[in-house]
């Protein structure tokens, strides 16, 4: 019986080497593209960084679905996914919200945004809402935030310490696990 051993893996070239760790959207480049552009969007950006393009309260509203593009490439329609409940309100903000994704194009590539009304649920899982309400967390008690402050004293940086301090509440309120006490 012959043995089933993994090929190894090929060295890394020197160049590779040199460059040192690869940002994670450096993997995902290229699949991202390619899924974008199987939609329609030339500029991926629209969809990665659609909260930013669209604002924050339309984001929590809307998802880009497609771009279908008329002749000639110019005067696209982009369509967009929006929960029925908001969908007067997203009317009522499409010329603005045009005139941002434009802005992502550098020129007046959508010349239409198509709404497509949905219940909150979304189309695919019928479980997934569009954006999850946040939790309100407890307020920790006086001793950890002492602990937590204690533990970020001497950074000298206001704002590390400050993040730090959250970190050390965190790790100081989360539960723990019943097998390890």
């Amino acid at each position: 019986m012959e043995s089933m051993a993994k090929k190894p893996l090929p060295e890394p070239s020197a160049d590779r080497r040199r460059r040192g760790f690869e940002p994670a959207f450096g993997l995902m480049k290229d699949p991202v593209r390619l899924a974008g552009e199987s939609r329609g969007f030339a500029v991926a950006r629209l969809l990665t960084h659609w909260a930013e393009v669209a604002g924050e309260e339309m984001a929590r509203k809307t998802r880009p679905v497609k771009i279908g593009y008329g002749k000639g490439g110019m005067g696209a329609t982009l369509t967009l996914l929006v929960k029925a409940a908001e969908a007067p309100m997203v009317q009522m903000a499409l010329p603005v919200l045009k005139e941002r994704v434009n802005a992502v194009y550098g020129y007046a590539a959508v010349s239409h945004i198509h709404l497509t009304q949905t219940a909150a649920t979304g189309f695919a899982e019928g479980k997934a809402e569009f954006a999850p309400a946040p939790k309100a967390l407890p307020m920790p008690d006086p001793q950890t935030l002492a602990r937590a402050h204690q533990a970020a004293e001497g950074v000298g940086d206001p704002a590390l310490r400050a993040a730090l301090e959250v970190l050390a509440q965190n790790i100081l309120t989360r539960p723990r696990s019943k097998a390890g006490a």
